[in-house]
C-alpha cells in the first residue's frame, strides 16, 4: 500500500498514474518512477479527482500550461467560467486553476472537478473570506487549515499555499523597500492578517498539519511565492530570495512525509535575470518542479501582456522552469473574457513549445519538422491541421484568396516554395503567364 504518488515511487510501486504520464512522454515508467521518487517531477492525483487524465510536470517532461479562472465579486457568473473550463480542455491545456474569491464556491469547484479531466488547483486562502463569511482579521488558524482540508476532500489536485511568508520574511520587506510591495494576492491577504493579527503565518506555523491534509488526499502542494517580483524593478530582491529560500526548506520538509511539491516563480522580471533565477531556484529548491507566472519581462504592455508574458516564459523555460501560468491580454485591466482566455493559452502553448524545442524534449522537434514539410509541399490542409490554433489559420487564408491556389496572397506566383517545387520537379515556372 502506498499513501501518495510520490510514497509509491520511494517503495518501487508503479501506479496507474505513472504508466500513463511514461506513455504520454515517451519515457519508461521506471524512468518517471525514478524523477518522482526524487521530488523532480510531480503528478498531482487527488484521489478524490476520479474523471482526472494525469499529467506529468518536471525535469525532462514536456512544459505544462494552466489556465487561470474563476469568480470575483464584480464578474460572478460561473457558467460563463465553466464554459471557460470547457474551451481550455477543447484546446488541450493541461491544468486549471480555479481562482475564484468570492461568495460560496464549493458548488462551482465541485463541478469543476466532475468535468475535468486535467488537473484542477485552487488557492484556498482566497475561498476562506467567502467561506466562513467573516473579515479577514477575524478568521483563526484553525478556519484556514479546514478550508485546505475542504479543498482536498471536493477533489483538488494541487493547492497553492504560501508558508514561505513567515515573520523573518515580513521584516526583510520592511527593511527593503519595493516599487510595487506585494503584489501575490494571496500573499497580500496573509500579510495583512499577520499584522493585524501580530502572527505568524498559519500556513507557515502549522506546515505539519498542512502536510497531513496533502497527505491524505494526495494533494500536491504548490509553495506560492508571496513576494515574487511585481515589476521588473523589483526582480531577484532582498525578498523574493529570502523566500525562496524558505521555500526549499520547506520542500525538503514535504519530501520527508512522501508529499508532491511544486514552487512557484516569478513575476515581472527582465531578460537578463531570467536565466540566473532558474538555475537559482533548481539549486536552493533541489530540483523541484517550477511553475513560472510569465515571467512577464516588461511593465508598460496592458493589453499586450500575453506577448511580455510568453516572450519571459518561453525563457524561463529554456533554462529550467517547468510549468507555465498563462497570462492573458486583459492582465492587470479586468476579469479574462473567452477570447482573452484563448489568446492568453495560444501565446502560453507557443512558448512552452519553443522552450521543449531548446531543451530537446523527445518529439518537439518533429511537430515542427511536419510543418515545414507541409509548407514545402504546399499542402495547405495539412498545414491547417498542424496548426497551434486551426481555426486563425484558415479564416486568415479564406479572408484573402490568392489567384493562384497554390500560393498565397502576399506572394502569388513568386512564392519561394512553389518555385523550387517546380524547378526541382522540371517543371515549367510561369510567373506571368496563368
Amino acid at each position: 500500500m502506498y499513501t501518495t504518488q510520490m510514497d509509491a515511487a520511494k517503495k518501487g510501486i508503479i501506479t496507474k498514474e505513472m504508466e500513463v504520464v511514461a506513455k504520454k512522454e515517451g519515457k519508461t515508467v521506471e524512468e518517471i518512477r525514478e524523477l518522482l521518487s526524487k521530488g523532480r517531477i510531480v503528478i498531482p492525483a487527488n484521489k478524490n479527482h476520479t474523471s482526472l487524465d494525469p499529467e506529468g510536470v518536471g525535469e525532462g517532461l514536456r512544459t505544462k500550461i494552466n489556465v487561470n479562472l474563476g469568480i470575483s465579486k464584480d464578474s460572478a457568473n460561473c457558467e460563463r467560467e465553466l464554459e471557460k473550463v470547457r474551451v481550455a480542455l477543447d484546446m488541450k491545456a493541461e491544468a486549471i486553476m480555479d481562482l475564484s474569491n468570492y461568495g460560496k464556491t464549493e458548488g462551482m469547484r465541485k463541478k469543476i472537478v466532475k468535468m475535468s479531466t486535467v488537473m484542477l488547483g485552487t488557492v484556498p486562502i482566497y475561498d476562506a473570506v467567502g467561506f466562513y463569511e467573516k473579515e479577514l482579521k477575524d478568521i483563526t488558524a484553525e478556519e484556514f487549515l479546514d478550508v485546505v482540508e475542504k479543498h482536498g476532500k471536493d477533489g483538488v489536485d494541487f493547492i497553492t499555499i504560501h508558508a514561505g511568508l513567515n515573520k523573518e520574511a515580513v521584516e526583510t520587506v520592511k527593511r527593503n523597500k519595493r516599487l510595487t510591495n506585494v503584489v501575490s494576492r494571496g500573499g497580500s491577504l496573509l500579510f495583512a492578517w499577520m499584522e493585524l493579527n501580530n502572527k505568524e503565518n498559519p500556513f507557515y506555523e502549522y506546515f505539519d498539519k498542512v502536510l497531513d491534509i496533502c497527505e491524505k488526499y494526495d494533494m500536491t502542494i504548490s509553495l506560492g511565492d508571496a513576494l515574487r517580483p511585481g515589476s521588473i524593478n523589483d526582480s531577484t530582491d532582498a525578498s523574493q530570495v529570502k523566500e525562496l529560500i524558505t521555500l526549499g526548506e520547506l520542500t525538503k520538509r514535504a519530501w520527508e512525509r512522501n508529499v508532491q511539491v511544486i514552487v512557484e516563480g516569478p513575476g515581472h522580471m527582465a531578460l537578463n535575470e531570467i536565466e540566473a533565477n532558474m538555475i537559482l531556484q533548481k539549486k536552493l529548491c533541489h530540483g523541484a518542479p517550477f511553475y513560472v507566472l510569465g515571467p512577464l519581462v516588461t511593465d508598460i504592455a496592458p493589453g499586450y501582456d500575453h506577448i511580455t508574458s510568453a516572450i519571459g516564459g518561453a525563457i524561463a523555460a529554456t533554462y529550467g522552469a517547468d510549468f507555465l501560468c498563462y497570462v492573458t491580454p486583459a492582465e492587470h485591466l479586468r476579469l479574462p473574457n473567452l477570447e482573452d482566455m484563448k489568446e492568453g493559452i495560444i501565446a502560453s502553448k507557443i512558448a512552452a513549445h519553443a522552450a521543449d524545442i531548446a531543451k530537446g524534449v523527445k518529439g518537439a522537434r518533429e511537430w515542427d519538422n511536419k510543418m515545414s514539410e507541409a509548407r514545402r509541399d504546399i499542402d495547405w490542409e495539412r498545414m491547417f491541421d498542424l496548426a497551434i490554433d486551426k481555426e486563425k489559420a484558415k479564416r486568415y487564408r479564406e479572408e484573402s484568396k490568392p489567384h493562384d491556389e497554390e500560393s498565397c496572397s502576399m506572394c502569388g506566383k513568386m512564392c519561394s516554395m512553389r518555385t523550387m517545387k517546380k524547378i526541382l520537379n522540371g517543371e515549367d515556372l510561369n510567373i506571368l503567364r496563368d
